[in-house]
């Protein structure tokens, strides 16, 4: 751990030479590009998009967006974070890239070098059933899994997606044994569910809030409270499952060796964007809740939530398909 710090003070320092003190006070004096590791129009993209605006005029330059989709968001992750830490690309940091991924694969960088500037936004996990499944709740979902082991498929974004993982935490905590059926992305996953291909489907909320009319059921909200977003959904906690915690969390990272000042503007603009009822509104419709931290508690975060779905990678036996 020291030699990492010095590692990345010794690049701080680089980065400050790298970058004349008069640039670095003069900052922004041009736009600034945010890769958003995922498709133009995706749930991802339009919650970079929500902050796009704001962003840009507490800092006083455009804001650009670089989407660069591939990888389930490697491609745009590592991209961001092997640019050049001048305060002109940031990244937007997504939880897959960071707290997954890396127990399954190779990656093309090292998530210990990752500069968190501050989450942006926090989107509830919900554990849903097709309208043709005879559960109204949680508890009776359990009870029929259970007395049927092995017959009900339950859906998901991907293979190794945060919302497969949360199922599979589910079906572990809860002693129950469903069979996964992975889609590619949350719209086929849904219309999966509403075709009867799969009876069960944890999702993030912005892909499932709108299917409400057509009879999806939400049963609980993955997590240790009620979603502000679904005030009527019980938690997991509150239903005797405290374990089953399962959301994603979006943040702004940057390269390793930014220099101080322009990372604490940024820092301070983010606080600002995220506080102002504009964009928590619009974050809001899009089934995310406005979130800003400090640097060490994003920091922080993404470690505990890298242990946690380490071990349950593990113990459900999930691999990269």
């Amino acid at each position: 751990m020291k030699k990492r710090s010095l590692l990345i003070l010794a690049s701080a320092l680089m980065a400050g030479a790298i970058v004349p003190a008069q640039a670095q006070s003069n900052w922004p004096n041009r736009p600034i590009k945010l890769v958003v590791p995922y498709p133009p129009g995706g749930p991802v993209d339009q919650i970079a998009r929500a902050i796009q605006q704001r962003l840009g005029e507490e800092l006083g330059q455009s804001i650009i967006i670089d989407n660069r989709a591939g990888a389930s968001g490697i491609i745009g992750m590592d991209a961001a974070i092997k640019s050049e830490p001048d305060g002109y690309t940031f990244g937007f940091g997504v939880p897959g890239g960071i707290t997954v991924l890396p127990h399954l694969q190779k990656m093309p960088y090292d998530v210990n070098e990752i500069n968190y500037i501050s989450l942006v936004a926090r989107v509830p996990q919900v554990i849903n059933v097709a309208p043709t499944v005879p559960v109204n709740s949680l508890k009776e979902l359990i009870a029929l899994a259970k007395k049927e082991p092995g017959k009900l498929n339950y859906g998901s974004a991907g293979n190794a997606t945060t919302p497969h993982l949360g199922a599979a935490l589910l079906a572990q905590e809860a002693g129950i044994d469903m069979v996964h059926v992975a889609y590619k992305g949350a719209a086929p996953a849904v219309a999966g569910l509403l075709g009867g291909e799969v009876q069960v489907l944890a999702a993030d909320l912005p892909a499932v809030r709108a299917f409400t009319s057509r009879g999806v059921k939400m049963l609980a909200v993955s997590g240790p409270r009620r979603s502000e977003l679904l005030p009527d959904v019980p938690s997991t906690a509150e239903l005797g499952l405290p374990n089953v915690v399962a959301e994603s969390n979006y943040g702004i990272i940057a390269p390793s060796g930014l220099p101080a000042p322009i990372f604490e503007k940024m820092h301070k603009a983010l606080v600002a964007t995220l506080a102002t009822a504009d964009v928590k509104t619009r974050l809001a419709n899009l089934g995310a809740v406005a979130i800003s931290t400090s640097p060490d508690e994003y920091r922080k975060l993404m470690q505990s939530e890298s242990t946690r779905w380490a071990g349950v990678v593990k113990k459900a036996g999930i691999r990269l398909q």
